[in-house]
């Protein structure tokens, strides 16, 4: 019987590009699991450097490693402070569903 090894996948080893890390976050933001979002950004944060990520945002690194975790509940700021230093832009948009009278 031939034996397998299996190695655990990590995903900020795949994000290269800008578009990759777009697509990424977009899938996350997409499912609306803030465990999931949380745990996206952490990924992407982590493929940038979390020690760059910590010096662009003035948070500390061990917290951003924290808060940025499946487990992990950030503050809106702390979220919107690491997808400026990723380079990136939240955008919202309607949904169908959206019955909003102006």
């Amino acid at each position: 019987m031939t034996k397998t090894t299996t190695t655990i996948w990590d995903p900020a080893a795949h994000l290269a590009t800008i578009e990759d890390v777009a697509a990424y976050l977009e899938a996350a933001l997409h499912d609306g699991d803030p465990q999931l979002i949380a745990a996206a950004l952490g990924d992407i944060a982590r493929a940038k450097g979390m020690g760059q990520i910590s010096s662009e945002t003035g948070l500390g690194r061990e917290s951003l490693y924290k808060s940025l975790s499946s487990s992990g509940n950030p503050e809106l700021a702390t979220v919107l402070k690491v997808i400026s230093a990723l380079g990136l832009q939240l955008h919202v948009s309607a949904t169908d569903q959206a019955k909003i009278a102006v």
